[in-house]
């Protein structure tokens, strides 16, 4: 019974809007649905898309590294701010995140003056959506790799030190190399947040046209003009990318949950060897 509640839940919310999507998407046929999302404004979205995750993925990824790497293997006054800090985003609504980048960088905003007289645009441009994408993906890299490197063992690293390895060796070399599956997984959950995000970037992109519109805030564009088939055809393709990064993340969770296996079968013949 407990099975059959699951199956059923699952069928409500998952698989009947899924099949809604794509159902409404090809109603008028796949040449309308290949001309919705390669019209001028579609291909303007996926590469405003693209750019903003290029930008925020890897700087969450240096982030998170360095910060995980800070909260785990060193003990600081203010750690467990750093902590908290980390954590905010989850905290702050992303569209309350997008109201203090234009307060601090619109026109009317704290350092609004300076950015006019420096002919600087960060807000209803693209530095802004970046800006903002960066935000609210920041906590994923970073939350996934402080388990990770808290549960990895630490001798090599000390043995690496004790040899004379610099910190940045042991970084890239040993720790790096044991928590990549970590890694992976983080970067792909913080990619597919980055290229899913609306509240924050509906705020600071001004919604112009053709310009700072990215692929979920042009779905919301095409719906409330009532172009119902070209707005589930573009929302399908978050949908495909939102299923890959299902797909994704479980072949990463099993490549991981394969390491820590083979890894602790190595440990426990080294044991019964000594």
């Amino acid at each position: 019974m407990i099975t059959g509640l699951a199956l059923l839940f699952l069928g409500i919310f998952l698989f009947i809007p899924l099949a809604a999507v794509f159902t409404e998407a090809f109603r008028g046929g796949f040449r309308l649905y290949l001309a919705a999302i390669s019209s001028s404004e579609a291909r303007g979205a996926i590469q405003l898309t693209l750019l903003a995750a290029a930008f925020a993925v890897p700087l969450n990824l240096v982030f998170g590294v360095m910060a995980a790497w800070a909260i785990t293997r060193f003990g600081f006054r203010g750690r467990s701010l750093l902590i908290t800090l980390i954590d905010l985003p989850f905290a702050v609504s992303p569209v309350i995140s997008g109201m203090i980048f234009v307060l601090l960088f619109g026109a009317q905003g704290l350092a609004g003056s300076w950015l006019a007289e420096h002919h600087l645009k960060i807000v209803f441009a693209v530095p802004g959506i970046v800006l903002a994408t960066t935000f609210v993906t920041l906590p994923f890299i970073a939350r996934e790799l402080v388990p990770v490197m808290e549960a990895a063992c630490i001798e090599q690293e000390l043995a690496a030190l004790t040899l004379g390895a610099k910190g940045w060796q042991v970084l890239l070399r040993i720790t790096l190399p044991n928590v990549k599956w970590g890694l992976l997984y983080g970067v792909v959950t913080c990619n597919a947040r980055a290229m899913g995000e609306f509240g924050a970037v509906s705020v600071v992109s001004g919604h112009i046209r053709g310009l700072t519109n990215t692929l979920p805030l042009y779905v919301e564009i095409l719906y409330n003009e009532y172009d119902l088939s070209a707005s589930f055809s573009v929302a399908s393709l978050l949908m495909l990318l939102a299923l890959v990064t299902l797909i994704l993340r479980r072949l990463l969770d099993s490549a991981r949950a394969t390491g820590l296996s083979g890894a602790g079968d190595s440990e426990l013949q080294h044991q019964e060897a000594a």
